[in-house]
């Protein structure tokens, strides 16, 4: 029996239902065999009045098969092109039946799903908000190839398109019908079929209705071509505010907007043509292949609990208590409050803890006048934080969450004193950024339901939490950990003790560097423009002055006190920048009145001419090249250790977590993957240069070079 489902109804419709043999109906070479043998059949009919495609999944067609797309290579470029053709001539064949065609979208309808129905003439979807319609694969590192570009540019115009196609936009139908992607809502699942029908009974002798725009006499593009006056404006600050965003490190982002500008101008078969040119060259880069292993199979994985204990049920969180309602804990009670967990926010005054909560306040107040949540949705979320001074109110809390200061000695203070408060079998996590779990530890009474909850800044808005297992942390207690990120919808990642940890530890050598490079000579702005050239979000001292030096100065000092503060890298030329800048000048970051960068009342910053006098050196002679290398190499050497010595669990956890928590190039597919894409041997290779030339901290971990003698990548 076929998978693609024909039957022929008394009105001459013949409704085409999906129902592949894999979980998601998927543009594989199943498809292509299927809908070759359906387009031919439809071909042959006499009597045909319209064509509806439906499908028996839950999700109404899934797109491209990445597992397909992620082989391809430089050296079959040809073969994949002349397949994606063939594809794409299939659509349109359907798209030129001479009949409606009707896409029945009854769930999600993404990427190359998306493609398959913008060739219809029509198209109804089932109004539910899981419902999601759109054009995601820049997100990839790819760009529509199906006639995605094409026919949306067309449909649309340029200017409404472009934004959906380079953001990856997913919209709800309710939104797809607004935007103009569809025509058509209705309220039920049974009601959708009848609606595609009625739709073509009501067009089958419409010939306007037959055949799409772009393949009218005389058609003219919404909004007009790119070259045309009105939008002489989008044609020239279009592709220059992309680069200054992508860093020109997004080549299918580029080809996206040149496509889709071509697209303006051309027919539909060039533009059809160039489009598949693009897609082909795109979809066998490096970047392609990256992106498509991070945020699709990596991060599946990590999504999925691979590093969860299997063994260990469900663990629902009902009534967190969070310790401490400064930026970190008011952070998190919003995430909590807003997952529907009742929330107990303390902290040593209750006029603290009620400025912690309003912080909640304010951020629901935002998604009110945005539209995104009504008056009475918010004070429920609301309602579920209670602010508080008391210690009593922490009874009953299936977990609690430490949010103080990075002071060991306080840390331990607190636990002793509250972790009686915990249900029999609750959990205590710490939300340290730097400190070894095992140590924070020793106070609790109940070590091994003690766990790392590590949460990035602002918490509102940061996807990632970093899971920390101390030596007796139990199965249990990470379960409940990971489950709990989940519940506020966070990617957890999973590692292993340390000091630092992994996103901490990786990310201070991006600062150490920086300090190297600021004491050797180099002016700061270069420094910071080089850093975001390799494609972080921010430069390092301006990161830096963010998060504050007067924090890295009182960590320090805890580190010290623990006798660690020598196993954080080198750490010499940081805290003597540190010492320079924070206690002989009081430079102590941003929110400190100002570190390496002065902030000025209209929003602007400038360099702190005392940074100039303390350590520029305009003889000084360092590449762009080893400073971008320096900035990146350290990073993923660091990543690598963590990965050698076993603090990072997986390369999963360390590419997504990389990615999410530290802000690595998305299109490096995160600091392990680099490695991968660089080449091995010239990484190592590369390494030697550097080390040779600016110290032992670039020297490669063993762990590449085993890889390399075995010819195995990092995966």
């Amino acid at each position: 029996m076929s998978a693609f489902h024909y039957e022929k109804d008394q009105d001459g419709i013949v409704t085409v239902t999906m129902d592949m043999s894999g979980p998601v109906n998927a543009m594989n070479d199943e498809y292509h065999r299927l809908m070759g043998e359906t387009l031919a059949k439809l071909e042959a009919e006499s009597d045909l009045t319209g064509v509806v495609i439906a499908s028996a999944k839950k999700v109404f067609f899934a797109g491209g098969d990445l597992t397909m797309l992620v082989q391809a290579d430089a050296e079959n470029v040809d073969t994949f092109r002349e397949n994606t053709e063939n594809m794409k001539a299939g659509l349109r064949t359907l798209e030129t039946m001479q009949v409606p065609v009707v896409a029945a979208i009854n769930g999600a309808a993404l990427g190359g799903g998306y493609e398959l129905c913008l060739v219809c003439n029509h198209r109804v979807a089932f109004n539910l908000k899981s419902v999601q319609i759109g054009l995601p694969e820049c997100g990839l590192g790819l760009f529509p190839g199906g006639g995605g570009v094409v026919r949306l540019t067309k449909k649309i115009g340029v200017e409404k398109a472009l934004p959906l196609i380079l953001e990856g936009k997913r919209l709800t139908p309710a939104k797809a019908l607004a935007a103009g992607l569809i025509e058509q809502t209705v309220d039920s699942l049974d009601e959708l079929l009848p609606a595609a029908k009625a739709w073509i009974l009501e067009n089958k002798d419409n010939e306007d209705a037959v055949v799409q725009p772009w393949d009218k006499k005389g058609f003219k593009i919404p909004g007009g071509p790119i070259n045309s006056p009105r939008n002489a404006q989008l044609a020239a600050m279009a592709p220059t505010m992309l680069n200054q965003k992508t860093r020109g490190l997004m080549p299918h982002m580029t080809a996206a907007m040149d496509v889709a500008f071509q697209s303006s101008m051309l027919d539909l078969e060039t533009a059809l043509r160039i489009e598949g040119r693009e897609f082909a060259r795109v979809a066998t880069n490096p970047v392609a292949k990256n992106m498509i292993n991070a945020f699709f199979f990596q991060l599946n994985k990590v999504n999925g609990g691979a590093s969860r204990p299997q063994e260990v049920e469900k663990q629902l969180t009902k009534k967190v208590g969070i310790l401490g309602a400064g930026m970190m804990g008011q952070g998190i009670a919003y995430v909590s409050a807003m997952a529907g967990i009742e929330v107990v926010l303390k902290d040593i005054s209750l006029e603290a803890a009620e400025k912690g909560k309003a912080y909640s306040e304010a951020l629901l107040q935002k998604r009110i006048k945005r539209g995104q949540m009504d008056e009475d949705k918010a004070a429920a979320v609301l309602g579920l934080i209670k602010a508080t001074a008391e210690n009593d109110d922490l009874a009953g809390c299936d977990l609690i969450i430490e949010a103080v200061f990075e002071n060991i000695g306080l840390k331990h203070e607190i636990t002793k004193e509250l972790e009686g408060y915990l249900t029999a079998d609750g959990v205590w996590g710490s939300n340290t950024s730097t400190l070894p779990i095992t140590q924070l530890a020793e106070a609790a009474a109940k070590p091994e339901n003690f766990i790392g909850v590590h949460f990035f800044s602002p918490v509102d808005k940061m996807p990632l939490v970093e899971i920390i297992c101390g030596e007796k942390t139990s199965d249990m207690a990470l379960a409940k950990a990971f489950d709990y990120a989940q519940q506020i919808r966070k990617t957890p990642i999973v590692v292993n003790d340390s000091l630092g940890f992994f996103t901490s530890r990786t990310f201070g050598t991006y600062l150490d560097e920086a300090a190297n490079l600021l004491v050797e000579g180099v002016h700061p702005i270069k420094i910071d423009n080089l850093g975001k050239a390799i494609g972080m979000p921010v430069g390092p001292l301006q990161i830096q002055d963010e998060t504050s030096l007067e924090l890295s100065r009182k960590a320090q000092e805890t580190w010290k006190e623990m006798g660690v503060l020598d196993k954080w890298g080198d750490g010499t030329v940081i805290r003597r920048v540190i010492k320079d800048l924070v206690e002989d000048n009081g430079r102590g970051g941003r929110h400190h009145g100002g570190g390496y960068y002065e902030y000025h009342d209209d929003g602007t910053k400038s360099i702190w001419p005392g940074l100039l006098d303390l350590y520029y050196d305009e003889s000084v002679q360092v590449s762009d090249e080893d400073i971008k290398d320096r900035l990146m190499f350290r990073q993923v050497i660091e990543a690598l250790k963590c990965l050698e010595s076993g603090v990072l669990r997986t390369v999963a956890d360390g590419n997504i977590g990389s990615i999410f928590g530290i802000g690595a190039p998305a299109h490096t597919g995160g600091f392990i993957q680099y490695v991968n894409t660089y080449g091995l041997d010239n990484f190592i290779q590369r390494c030697d240069e550097l080390s040779e030339k600016y110290g032992d901290r670039f020297v490669c971990p063993d762990i590449v070079k085993q890889r390399a003698a075995s010819g195995e990548l990092f995966a």
